[in-house]
């Protein structure tokens, strides 16, 4: 009997304060978008400031008391990733964020998803069952993201703060404060332009940079010419899918453009 129980793998402890975190994390992102539909700014940036903290927070906490998990290494990035889309959506929704912008940085990732996809199935060993596909302990691809991806991430996170902040700075504050900082409203919108401007150029740049570097996704294997072969598929499909979102953002922004002319006019 204590050989049977001794083969048995351990459960690892799942119930830590970094998930219990990131749960909250997980929890905040449906809230948030629903306090920005509603016009709660003030809320919403509290609770958007509240995932920043508690994100820097339980990544520390697991660093330093060692206590990572697998299931924390799939919530964490999945409660980043909902919090972004949803936040999103719901600024575009009620046209604080331009539609191009939202289309562009949900495109990208939408480009990345459907690239992962294909990589995962293409290199997964045979046989290629459904099982095994979502079988992880089988390795089959490993992702090195670039540096001017992480670079982009931190400033999209910026201009989405920037944009939920920016209604409660001009409402809420006292007029007399931002006089005497010498800001205007006018200041503070030109300046948010110029951050989705920045972040437009990064998002694009991120997203080539997928496409036309060979070292990003290291296919397993020994069949060197499989793994070209695959590499160059995926990045076609990854080149593909993000030029659609491109092209869509960009006709987003012409009616935009027109629209503001026929205002002027």
């Amino acid at each position: 009997m204590k050989e049977r129980f001794a083969g048995l793998s351990s459960h690892e402890n799942i119930y830590t304060i970094p998930n219990f975190l990131t749960v909250t994390r997980l929890i905040a992102a449906p809230v948030v978008g629903y306090l920005i539909l509603h016009d709660q700014q003030l809320w919403a940036v509290g609770l958007f400031a509240y995932a920043g903290i508690t994100d820097l927070i339980d990544g520390w906490m697991a660093r330093k008391y060692n206590l990572q998990t697998v299931v924390g290494s799939v919530i964490d990035p999945m409660a980043d990733k909902a919090l972004m889309t949803v936040v999103v959506i719901c600024l575009a929704i009620k046209g604080a964020l331009p539609l191009w912008l939202a289309t562009l940085i949900l495109g990208r990732d939408v480009a990345l998803g459907i690239a992962a996809i294909y990589y995962r199935y293409a290199s997964l060993p045979h046989p290629k069952t459904f099982m095994r596909y979502w079988d992880f302990s089988l390795p089959s691809a490993e992702v090195h993201p670039t540096g001017i991806s992480k670079f982009n991430t931190f400033l999209q996170l910026a201009v989405i703060g920037s944009t939920l902040t920016l209604p409660v700075i001009t409402n809420a504050m006292i007029p007399a404060v931002l006089t005497t900082a010498g800001l205007t409203t006018d200041a503070l919108n030109s300046g948010l332009r110029v951050m989705q401007y920045v972040v437009t150029a990064t998002t694009l740049w991120s997203g080539g940079s997928y496409v036309w570097r060979k070292d990003v996704v290291k296919i397993l294997g020994t069949d060197e010419e499989l793994k070209k072969k695959q590499g160059f598929r995926g990045r076609a499909i990854l080149g593909l899918s993000l030029a659609s979102f491109v092209v869509l953002a960009g006709v987003f922004a012409a009616k935009e453009r027109a629209n503001e002319d026929e205002k002027i006019l």
